[in-house]
């Protein structure tokens, strides 16, 4: 447990991408089997402990510190494991030298009931110093945010054995953990595991942004357009007898898109997007990504939200028919394959994301600027002799989105982060003016956690606790009147009607783009400002 409680602390502390995988391909190669396979899947957010909860861990706290001495912890740390592993009383003298292996702690909880738990948990916490508490913790509650995505994961794994991650990607939804055949095929000893997942994922390739002055360097006879929609990038794929839909970075979403996947009578797999889309007359009204929100991250949903949002694929991309693996043709060939393939898909959950005709940059340019659609969120740039490889290859696509919308809010409330930012007020939330002129009050309308360097992230930090006026448990409200206050510009990428923001909007990836210490707050952007941009 020591060595993964280390692991975690040092990811935390590491921003290097590169040394994040190393950090990762050396805690394999030392740590024994089941340990690093069960160590992967809680990174990973693969391991699944049902017999504990966090309410259990509050209940367990509770019984050993003052309840308001931790509340006061908790509100001042942001982070219910930092705060339990370091206020918990102990360790024991006599258990203080205890290291329970990690595959030790799982399978016990993996085994235990509800009730038994929590008890298995008190133990261990009296055994542990505060950096295995923390582990400990962390991996119970699958609360890991420690800058490691599912796909750098793979890439350590495929770092380590010296495999192609794309073969990793397309095993990994056949495996279960701890990953046993797996690691057995990476340290040499056995053959590559049969993928046993029907229907599996196959990795994505994604299109590098772009700009006219990067698009001069190119022939645009070389290229085919289509539009970028605003939705979610998916692979829905169907084999076997198994049906599967699964986002960009392979994980399953299917539970989510009931509707979808009964509608996937084919064998295949389509790229495509995503999107709320509702039937009128011959042709689908795509919906907003607000309308598609109602449906992303659910465990259920219920058939009235269904009717409410029905979801549609509009496909890019053929990667397989049938026995047949076309990520090999060209585009121009696999999009001859896929306007076929789609003609004989039901009309109502799937239609084909049109090419855009154009002869110069010129055209493409005034076409990104004046979509005929407000889903549209810029254009695809895709050479005609591409083949679908996984990753981000530079040349064959391009991403053109349109440039984002700005407007100048005022901060309002801050929130302590996350990781290596737990010590920081660094999630805002921020508003603008509306009422009378003479009477105005601030009104919310998004929240950001990114855009800004980390010195400004000191800055903003210190702005933060010199101009608090109130505190709700983690957040603290800032002060911010008229003449006195922090003013943020902010960018976003589009803009939707909301019943469930008083302001009645919400925004589109906001993110924080400069910070407005020259600007007075009364100078601000009003919220007629926003409701003009909607209309």
């Amino acid at each position: 447990m020591k060595a993964f409680a280390e692991l975690l602390d040092r990811l935390v502390l590491t921003p290097s991408r590169n040394a994040k995988l190393k950090l990762l391909a050396d805690y394999v190669a030392e740590t024994p089997d089941p340990d690093r396979g069960y160590a992967i899947a809680a990174i990973t957010r693969d391991l699944d402990i049902m017999s504990v909860k966090p309410a259990m861990i509050r209940a367990l706290v509770a019984e050993r510190v003052d309840e308001i001495l931790f509340g006061y912890s908790y509100d001042f740390v942001g982070d219910l494991a930092e705060t339990v592993s370091l206020i918990w009383p102990g360790p024991v003298e006599e258990s203080g030298n205890v290291d329970p292996r990690l595959s030790a702690i799982v399978e016990a909880l993996q085994q235990a009931s509800r009730s038994d738990g929590p008890k298995l948990v008190e133990n261990w916490l009296d055994a542990l110093d505060p950096s295995g508490r923390y582990a400990l913790l962390k991996l119970i509650t699958g609360g890991m945010r420690i800058g490691v995505s599912s796909r750098l994961m793979k890439q350590a794994l495929s770092d380590y054995g010296g495999k192609d991650v794309t073969e990793i990607e397309e095993l990994w939804h056949g495996l279960t953990p701890p990953y046993l055949p797996l690691f057995q095929w990476l340290d040499g000893k056995a053959e590559k595991p049969e993928n046993l997942a029907a229907a599996p994922f196959r990795p994505v390739m994604l299109a590098t942004p772009t700009d006219a002055e990067d698009l001069a360097r190119h022939d645009p006879a070389d290229y085919l357009a289509e539009w970028k929609w605003d939705g979610i990038r998916v692979q829905v794929t169907a084999e076997k007898d198994q049906r599967r839909i699964y986002s960009r970075t392979g994980d399953d979403i299917s539970a989510a898109f009931p509707d979808l996947l009964a509608a996937m009578d084919f064998a295949g797999a389509l790229d495509g997007e995503l999107l709320v889309g509702h039937g009128e007359g011959d042709a689908i009204v795509t919906g907003t990504f607000s309308d598609l929100q109602q449906r992303l991250n659910r465990k259920t949903v219920p058939a009235k939200l269904q009717a409410k949002y029905p979801v549609i694929l509009r496909a890019y991309d053929l990667l397989q028919a049938g026995p047949d693996d076309l990520r090999s043709l060209v585009f121009e060939a696999r999009r001859e394959r896929l306007e076929r393939f789609v003609e004989s898909l039901p009309g109502d959950r799937f239609d084909l994301s049109p090419l855009v005709p154009f002869d110069t940059w010129e055209d493409v340019a005034e076409k990104r600027n004046n979509p005929p659609d407000p889903v549209i969120e810029g254009v695809m740039l895709k050479r005609r002799d591409s083949i679908y490889v996984p990753g981000r290859p530079k040349g064959p696509w391009f991403k053109w989105k349109r440039d984002p919308y700005l407007v100048d809010a005022v901060l309002m409330y801050a929130q302590r982060g996350h990781g290596k930012r737990s010590s920081f007020y660094s999630d805002y939330t921020f508003g603008v003016w509306t009422g009378p002129a003479d009477d105005s009050v601030l009104v919310p309308v998004g929240k950001a956690y990114f855009g800004f360097t980390d010195e400004e992230l000191k800055l903003i930090d210190k702005f933060v606790r010199d101009n608090t006026v109130e505190r709700f448990g983690p957040v603290r409200s800032v002060r911010a009147e008229p003449d006195h206050g922090l003013v943020l510009e902010v960018a976003f990428e589009g803009l939707n009607r909301s019943t469930r923001h008083k302001s009645g909007v919400a925004m589109r990836f906001p993110r924080i783009a400069r910070l407005r210490w020259d600007k007075p707050p009364h100078e601000a952007d009003r919220l007629e400002t926003l409701e003009a941009m909607l209309d």
